[in-house]
Protein backbone atom coordinates (compact mmCIF):
# COMPACT_ATOMS: atom_id res chain seq x y z
CA UNK A 1 0.00 0.00 0.00
CA UNK A 2 0.98 3.65 -0.37
CA UNK A 3 1.20 6.08 2.48
CA UNK A 4 1.62 9.85 2.52
CA UNK A 5 4.69 11.64 3.80
CA UNK A 6 3.87 15.23 4.70
CA UNK A 7 6.33 17.99 5.59
CA UNK A 8 5.02 21.43 6.45
CA UNK A 9 6.57 24.48 4.72
CA UNK A 10 5.53 27.61 2.64
CA UNK A 11 6.12 29.42 -0.71
CA UNK A 12 5.48 32.21 -3.20
CA UNK A 13 2.32 31.93 -5.33
CA UNK A 14 3.67 33.38 -8.53
CA UNK A 15 6.57 31.84 -10.43
CA UNK A 16 8.50 34.34 -12.53
CA UNK A 17 11.02 31.77 -13.77
CA UNK A 18 8.43 29.34 -15.12
CA UNK A 19 8.94 28.81 -18.82
CA UNK A 20 12.16 30.84 -18.94
CA UNK A 21 15.42 29.48 -20.26
CA UNK A 22 17.53 29.23 -17.10
CA UNK A 23 21.20 30.03 -17.69
CA UNK A 24 23.90 27.68 -16.44
CA UNK A 25 25.97 28.77 -13.46
CA UNK A 26 29.66 28.41 -12.78
CA UNK A 27 30.54 26.15 -9.86
CA UNK A 28 29.35 22.94 -8.29
CA UNK A 29 25.68 21.97 -8.76
CA UNK A 30 25.18 21.79 -5.01
CA UNK A 31 23.09 23.43 -2.29
CA UNK A 32 25.89 22.95 0.26
CA UNK A 33 28.33 25.58 -0.99
CA UNK A 34 31.28 26.95 0.98
CA UNK A 35 33.24 30.20 1.14
CA UNK A 36 36.85 31.05 1.91
CA UNK A 37 38.47 34.15 3.41
CA UNK A 38 41.20 35.31 1.03
CA UNK A 39 43.66 38.20 0.98
CA UNK A 40 47.27 39.19 1.39
CA UNK A 41 49.00 38.01 4.53
CA UNK A 42 48.24 40.01 7.67
CA UNK A 43 45.29 42.13 6.51
CA UNK A 44 42.83 41.02 9.21
CA UNK A 45 41.52 37.73 7.80
CA UNK A 46 41.79 35.73 11.01
CA UNK A 47 40.37 38.59 13.07
CA UNK A 48 37.41 38.69 10.70
CA UNK A 49 37.08 34.90 10.96
CA UNK A 50 36.95 35.11 14.75
CA UNK A 51 34.35 37.87 14.60
CA UNK A 52 32.04 36.19 12.10
CA UNK A 53 32.22 32.85 13.90
CA UNK A 54 32.15 34.44 17.40
CA UNK A 55 35.06 32.22 18.27
CA UNK A 56 38.74 32.26 19.16
CA UNK A 57 39.72 29.56 16.71
CA UNK A 58 41.95 31.75 14.59
CA UNK A 59 45.29 33.31 15.39
CA UNK A 60 45.24 37.05 14.62
CA UNK A 61 48.93 37.60 15.24
CA UNK A 62 50.77 40.64 13.91
CA UNK A 63 52.96 38.78 11.41
CA UNK A 64 52.47 37.02 8.06
CA UNK A 65 51.31 33.39 7.92
CA UNK A 66 49.79 33.34 11.41
CA UNK A 67 47.30 30.95 9.77
CA UNK A 68 48.90 27.93 8.10
CA UNK A 69 46.17 25.32 7.73
CA UNK A 70 42.68 26.55 6.76
CA UNK A 71 40.30 26.64 9.70
CA UNK A 72 36.62 25.83 9.26
CA UNK A 73 33.50 27.14 10.94
CA UNK A 74 29.75 27.05 10.36
CA UNK A 75 27.96 30.37 10.60
CA UNK A 76 24.21 30.81 11.14
CA UNK A 77 22.45 32.58 8.27
CA UNK A 78 20.39 35.48 9.69
CA UNK A 79 16.72 35.52 8.66
CA UNK A 80 14.06 37.95 9.86
CA UNK A 81 11.56 35.77 7.99
CA UNK A 82 12.43 32.77 10.14
CA UNK A 83 12.02 34.88 13.28
CA UNK A 84 8.59 35.98 12.10
CA UNK A 85 7.52 32.45 11.16
CA UNK A 86 8.57 31.03 14.52
CA UNK A 87 6.47 33.71 16.23
CA UNK A 88 3.51 33.16 13.90
CA UNK A 89 3.48 29.37 14.15
CA UNK A 90 4.44 29.50 17.83
CA UNK A 91 7.15 26.94 17.09
CA UNK A 92 9.06 25.57 20.06
CA UNK A 93 12.38 26.15 18.29
CA UNK A 94 13.86 27.64 15.15
CA UNK A 95 16.69 26.30 13.04
CA UNK A 96 18.69 28.63 10.79
CA UNK A 97 20.58 27.57 7.70
CA UNK A 98 24.36 27.60 7.93
CA UNK A 99 27.17 28.90 5.76
CA UNK A 100 30.46 27.04 5.95
CA UNK A 101 33.48 29.37 6.01
CA UNK A 102 37.22 28.63 5.79
CA UNK A 103 40.01 30.94 6.97
CA UNK A 104 42.70 30.44 4.32
CA UNK A 105 46.39 31.28 4.75
CA UNK A 106 47.51 34.69 3.51
CA UNK A 107 48.78 35.16 -0.03
CA UNK A 108 51.97 36.93 -1.09
CA UNK A 109 53.15 38.30 -4.40
CA UNK A 110 54.45 35.37 -6.46
CA UNK A 111 52.14 32.74 -4.91
CA UNK A 112 51.48 31.28 -8.38
CA UNK A 113 55.24 30.50 -8.48
CA UNK A 114 54.88 28.86 -5.04
CA UNK A 115 56.28 31.77 -3.03
CA UNK A 116 55.03 32.08 0.54
CA UNK A 117 52.55 29.24 0.96
CA UNK A 118 51.98 29.44 -2.78
CA UNK A 119 50.42 26.31 -4.20
CA UNK A 120 48.93 25.25 -0.88
CA UNK A 121 47.12 28.59 -0.61
CA UNK A 122 45.80 28.41 -4.16
CA UNK A 123 44.65 24.81 -3.72
CA UNK A 124 42.75 25.83 -0.59
CA UNK A 125 40.93 28.47 -2.68
CA UNK A 126 40.16 25.83 -5.31
CA UNK A 127 38.31 23.78 -2.69
CA UNK A 128 35.78 26.54 -1.82
CA UNK A 129 32.90 27.89 -3.92
CA UNK A 130 32.96 31.61 -3.11
CA UNK A 131 35.62 34.08 -1.99
CA UNK A 132 35.52 36.70 0.76
CA UNK A 133 38.40 38.89 -0.44
CA UNK A 134 39.62 41.08 2.39
CA UNK A 135 41.60 44.19 1.57
CA UNK A 136 43.15 46.47 4.18
CA UNK A 137 42.17 50.15 3.97
CA UNK A 138 43.36 51.53 7.29
CA UNK A 139 46.73 52.87 8.38
CA UNK A 140 48.31 51.73 11.64
CA UNK A 141 52.05 51.87 12.23
CA UNK A 142 51.78 49.11 14.82
CA UNK A 143 50.32 46.61 12.34
CA UNK A 144 52.81 45.57 9.68
CA UNK A 145 51.87 45.30 6.01
CA UNK A 146 53.66 42.65 3.97
CA UNK A 147 54.07 45.10 1.04
CA UNK A 148 55.42 47.87 3.27
CA UNK A 149 52.52 50.33 3.06
CA UNK A 150 48.72 50.46 2.77
CA UNK A 151 47.55 50.48 -0.86
CA UNK A 152 44.24 48.63 -1.43
CA UNK A 153 44.36 48.85 -5.25
CA UNK A 154 47.81 47.28 -5.35
CA UNK A 155 46.66 44.57 -2.94
CA UNK A 156 43.50 43.80 -4.94
CA UNK A 157 45.58 43.59 -8.09
CA UNK A 158 48.15 41.26 -6.53
CA UNK A 159 45.51 38.78 -5.39
CA UNK A 160 43.65 38.84 -8.71
CA UNK A 161 46.87 38.54 -10.73
CA UNK A 162 47.95 35.48 -8.73
CA UNK A 163 44.59 33.77 -9.32
CA UNK A 164 44.76 34.63 -13.02
CA UNK A 165 48.35 33.39 -13.39
CA UNK A 166 47.50 30.08 -11.70
CA UNK A 167 44.48 29.57 -13.95
CA UNK A 168 46.60 30.38 -17.02
CA UNK A 169 49.16 27.78 -15.98
CA UNK A 170 46.43 25.19 -15.45
CA UNK A 171 44.74 25.99 -18.78
CA UNK A 172 48.01 25.85 -20.71
CA UNK A 173 48.63 22.32 -19.42
CA UNK A 174 45.03 21.28 -20.13
CA UNK A 175 45.10 22.64 -23.71
CA UNK A 176 48.37 20.82 -24.37
CA UNK A 177 46.88 17.52 -23.18
CA UNK A 178 43.70 18.01 -25.21
CA UNK A 179 45.67 18.76 -28.38
CA UNK A 180 47.65 15.54 -27.92
CA UNK A 181 44.45 13.54 -27.31
CA UNK A 182 42.74 15.00 -30.39
CA UNK A 183 45.82 14.36 -32.51
CA UNK A 184 45.65 10.68 -31.55
CA UNK A 185 41.89 10.35 -31.37
CA UNK A 186 41.90 7.12 -33.36
CA UNK A 187 38.56 5.35 -33.08
CA UNK A 188 37.25 7.36 -30.12
CA UNK A 189 33.43 7.76 -30.09
CA UNK A 190 32.11 10.90 -31.79
CA UNK A 191 30.55 12.21 -28.55
CA UNK A 192 33.92 11.91 -26.76
CA UNK A 193 35.71 13.79 -29.54
CA UNK A 194 33.01 16.46 -29.55
CA UNK A 195 33.39 16.87 -25.78
CA UNK A 196 37.16 17.34 -26.08
CA UNK A 197 36.72 19.88 -28.88
CA UNK A 198 34.22 21.81 -26.75
CA UNK A 199 36.64 21.80 -23.82
CA UNK A 200 39.45 23.01 -26.06
CA UNK A 201 37.32 25.84 -27.43
CA UNK A 202 36.11 26.83 -23.94
CA UNK A 203 39.60 26.83 -22.43
CA UNK A 204 41.00 28.84 -25.34
CA UNK A 205 38.34 31.54 -24.90
CA UNK A 206 39.01 31.55 -21.15
CA UNK A 207 42.77 31.86 -21.67
CA UNK A 208 42.34 34.88 -23.97
CA UNK A 209 40.17 36.52 -21.31
CA UNK A 210 42.79 35.91 -18.62
CA UNK A 211 45.44 37.40 -20.90
CA UNK A 212 43.43 40.63 -20.81
CA UNK A 213 43.59 40.67 -17.00
CA UNK A 214 39.94 39.67 -16.60
CA UNK A 215 38.49 36.83 -14.54
CA UNK A 216 36.65 34.09 -16.40
CA UNK A 217 33.45 34.80 -14.47
CA UNK A 218 33.45 38.41 -15.76
CA UNK A 219 32.37 37.35 -19.26
CA UNK A 220 28.57 37.69 -19.58
CA UNK A 221 27.87 35.74 -22.78
CA UNK A 222 29.30 32.32 -22.01
CA UNK A 223 27.45 29.51 -23.77
CA UNK A 224 25.98 26.82 -21.54
CA UNK A 225 28.16 24.09 -23.03
CA UNK A 226 31.25 26.23 -22.42
CA UNK A 227 30.26 26.71 -18.76
CA UNK A 228 29.77 22.94 -18.44
CA UNK A 229 33.24 22.36 -19.88
CA UNK A 230 34.94 24.91 -17.62
CA UNK A 231 33.15 23.62 -14.52
CA UNK A 232 35.01 20.34 -14.97
CA UNK A 233 38.27 22.18 -14.19
CA UNK A 234 37.12 24.15 -11.11
CA UNK A 235 39.13 27.22 -12.10
CA UNK A 236 39.95 29.89 -9.51
CA UNK A 237 38.62 32.87 -11.49
CA UNK A 238 35.20 31.29 -12.03
CA UNK A 239 34.46 31.70 -8.31
CA UNK A 240 32.31 34.69 -7.26
CA UNK A 241 33.75 37.21 -4.80
CA UNK A 242 32.55 39.58 -2.09
CA UNK A 243 35.05 42.40 -1.52
CA UNK A 244 35.43 43.23 2.19
CA UNK A 245 37.15 46.53 2.83
CA UNK A 246 38.66 46.39 6.31
CA UNK A 247 38.66 49.94 7.73
CA UNK A 248 39.15 51.46 11.17
CA UNK A 249 36.14 51.75 13.47
CA UNK A 250 35.66 55.48 12.88
CA UNK A 251 35.51 55.08 9.07
CA UNK A 252 33.15 52.14 9.40
CA UNK A 253 30.67 53.99 11.61
CA UNK A 254 30.63 57.01 9.27
CA UNK A 255 30.43 54.67 6.24
CA UNK A 256 33.31 56.23 4.31
CA UNK A 257 37.01 55.76 3.67
CA UNK A 258 39.72 57.61 1.77
CA UNK A 259 40.35 54.64 -0.53
CA UNK A 260 36.71 53.75 -1.21
CA UNK A 261 36.20 55.52 -4.55
CA UNK A 262 39.40 54.02 -5.99
CA UNK A 263 38.32 50.57 -4.81
CA UNK A 264 34.90 50.99 -6.46
CA UNK A 265 36.54 52.02 -9.75
CA UNK A 266 38.88 49.02 -9.66
CA UNK A 267 36.07 46.58 -8.89
CA UNK A 268 33.89 48.00 -11.69
CA UNK A 269 36.69 47.31 -14.16
CA UNK A 270 38.15 44.02 -12.95
CA UNK A 271 35.48 42.32 -10.81
CA UNK A 272 32.20 44.00 -11.84
CA UNK A 273 29.73 41.66 -10.13
CA UNK A 274 31.50 41.64 -6.76
CA UNK A 275 29.68 43.47 -3.93
CA UNK A 276 31.84 45.88 -1.91
CA UNK A 277 31.20 45.96 1.84
CA UNK A 278 32.90 48.22 4.38
CA UNK A 279 33.58 46.49 7.66
CA UNK A 280 35.87 46.94 10.64
CA UNK A 281 37.51 43.86 12.12
CA UNK A 282 38.25 45.95 15.20
CA UNK A 283 34.61 47.00 15.61
CA UNK A 284 33.33 43.43 15.09
CA UNK A 285 35.80 42.17 17.71
CA UNK A 286 34.48 44.72 20.20
CA UNK A 287 30.91 43.59 19.50
CA UNK A 288 31.94 39.98 19.99
CA UNK A 289 33.69 40.71 23.29
CA UNK A 290 30.80 42.82 24.55
CA UNK A 291 28.34 40.03 23.84
CA UNK A 292 30.46 37.58 25.79
CA UNK A 293 30.82 39.93 28.76
CA UNK A 294 27.35 41.46 29.19
CA UNK A 295 25.13 39.70 26.70
CA UNK A 296 23.61 41.05 23.50
CA UNK A 297 23.14 44.80 23.31
CA UNK A 298 20.74 45.25 20.39
CA UNK A 299 21.58 48.88 19.69
CA UNK A 300 25.29 48.11 19.55
CA UNK A 301 25.05 44.78 17.74
CA UNK A 302 22.78 46.30 15.09
CA UNK A 303 25.88 48.16 13.86
CA UNK A 304 27.51 44.87 12.86
CA UNK A 305 28.26 44.31 9.16
CA UNK A 306 28.24 40.52 9.55
CA UNK A 307 24.58 39.85 8.66
CA UNK A 308 24.84 41.65 5.32
CA UNK A 309 28.24 40.04 4.65
CA UNK A 310 26.70 36.57 5.04
CA UNK A 311 23.69 37.45 2.91
CA UNK A 312 25.83 38.92 0.13
CA UNK A 313 27.91 35.75 -0.08
CA UNK A 314 24.74 33.70 -0.42
CA UNK A 315 23.57 36.01 -3.20
CA UNK A 316 26.74 35.68 -5.26
CA UNK A 317 26.57 31.90 -4.75
CA UNK A 318 22.97 32.01 -6.05
CA UNK A 319 21.60 30.53 -2.83
CA UNK A 320 18.10 31.25 -1.54
CA UNK A 321 15.97 30.12 1.42
CA UNK A 322 12.70 28.31 1.76
CA UNK A 323 11.00 27.48 5.06
CA UNK A 324 9.21 24.67 6.84
CA UNK A 325 7.00 25.57 9.77
CA UNK A 326 5.03 23.80 12.45
CA UNK A 327 4.36 23.52 16.13
CA UNK A 328 7.66 21.79 16.83
CA UNK A 329 10.03 23.90 14.74
CA UNK A 330 10.36 26.64 12.15
CA UNK A 331 13.27 25.88 9.86
CA UNK A 332 15.20 27.67 7.14
CA UNK A 333 16.56 25.56 4.27
CA UNK A 334 19.13 26.55 1.64
CA UNK A 335 18.71 25.79 -2.05
CA UNK A 336 20.26 26.98 -5.32
CA UNK A 337 18.30 29.48 -7.39
CA UNK A 338 16.18 27.99 -10.21
CA UNK A 339 15.70 24.71 -8.34
CA UNK A 340 12.41 22.86 -8.69
CA UNK A 341 10.00 21.88 -5.95
CA UNK A 342 11.16 18.20 -5.98
CA UNK A 343 14.77 19.47 -5.55
CA UNK A 344 13.65 21.34 -2.42
CA UNK A 345 11.87 18.28 -1.08
CA UNK A 346 15.07 16.29 -1.64
CA UNK A 347 17.04 18.62 0.64
CA UNK A 348 14.85 17.52 3.52
CA UNK A 349 15.10 13.85 2.58
CA UNK A 350 16.28 12.22 -0.65
CA UNK A 351 13.21 9.95 -0.69
CA UNK A 352 10.91 12.97 -0.91
CA UNK A 353 12.50 14.06 -4.18
CA UNK A 354 12.12 10.60 -5.70
CA UNK A 355 8.49 10.23 -4.61
CA UNK A 356 7.38 13.86 -4.85
CA UNK A 357 3.72 14.33 -5.82
CA UNK A 358 2.94 18.01 -5.21
CA UNK A 359 3.27 20.81 -2.69
CA UNK A 360 1.15 23.48 -1.10
CA UNK A 361 2.66 26.93 -0.90
CA UNK A 362 2.07 30.23 0.83
CA UNK A 363 3.73 33.51 -0.04
CA UNK A 364 5.65 35.07 2.85
CA UNK A 365 4.18 38.48 2.01
CA UNK A 366 0.74 37.02 2.75
CA UNK A 367 1.69 36.07 6.31
CA UNK A 368 4.27 38.67 7.34
CA UNK A 369 1.66 41.03 8.82
CA UNK A 370 -0.44 38.33 10.53
CA UNK A 371 -0.55 37.91 14.29
CA UNK A 372 -0.19 34.56 16.02
CA UNK A 373 -1.57 32.00 16.23
CA UNK A 374 -1.40 31.02 12.56
CA UNK A 375 -4.82 30.16 11.09
CA UNK A 376 -4.50 28.13 7.90
CA UNK A 377 -8.26 28.22 7.27
CA UNK A 378 -8.29 32.00 6.82
CA UNK A 379 -5.52 31.89 4.22
CA UNK A 380 -7.17 29.00 2.41
CA UNK A 381 -10.51 30.83 2.27
CA UNK A 382 -8.74 33.80 0.64
CA UNK A 383 -7.06 31.57 -1.96
CA UNK A 384 -3.60 32.25 -0.56
CA UNK A 385 -2.62 28.58 -0.38
CA UNK A 386 -1.92 27.13 -3.82
CA UNK A 387 -0.96 23.70 -5.10
CA UNK A 388 2.15 23.36 -7.28
CA UNK A 389 3.77 20.46 -9.10
CA UNK A 390 7.14 19.21 -10.28
CA UNK A 391 7.87 22.17 -12.58
CA UNK A 392 7.43 24.87 -9.95
CA UNK A 393 10.67 26.86 -9.41
CA UNK A 394 11.24 27.58 -5.72
CA UNK A 395 11.70 31.27 -4.86
CA UNK A 396 13.40 32.98 -1.95
CA UNK A 397 11.10 33.13 1.08
CA UNK A 398 8.84 30.28 0.01
CA UNK A 399 7.10 28.26 2.71
CA UNK A 400 6.33 24.77 1.33
CA UNK A 401 4.17 21.87 2.39
CA UNK A 402 5.28 18.80 0.40
CA UNK A 403 3.37 15.62 -0.33
CA UNK A 404 5.28 12.51 -1.33
CA UNK A 405 4.35 8.83 -1.65
CA UNK A 406 6.43 5.78 -0.77
CA UNK A 407 5.65 2.15 -1.30
CA UNK A 408 5.36 0.32 2.01
CA UNK A 409 3.99 -3.01 3.04
CA UNK A 410 1.60 -3.10 5.95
Amino acid sequence: MKFWNSIRCYAAITNKNKGKNVKKLFGRPSNNLTSGIVGLANVGKSTFFQAITKSELGNPANYPFATIEPEEARVLVPSYKLNKLQELYQSKKKINSILKIFDIAGLVRGASDNKGLGNAFLNDIRSVDGIFQIVRAFKDSEITHIEGNVDPIRDLTIVQDELILKDMEFIENSIEKLNVQLKHKGNKPIHEISSMENQLESLTIAYDLLMEGQKIINKKDWKDDHIDALNIHNLLTTKPSVILVNVNEEDYLRNDNEFLNDIKNWVNEFSPDSPIILFSADHETKLNNQQKEIGINESYESSSALPIIIQEMRKVLNLISFYTCGEIEARQWTIRENSTCPNAAGIIHTDFEKTFINAELIKFDDVKDLNPPFDEKILRSKGKIQRVGKTYIVEDGDILHFKAASAKKK
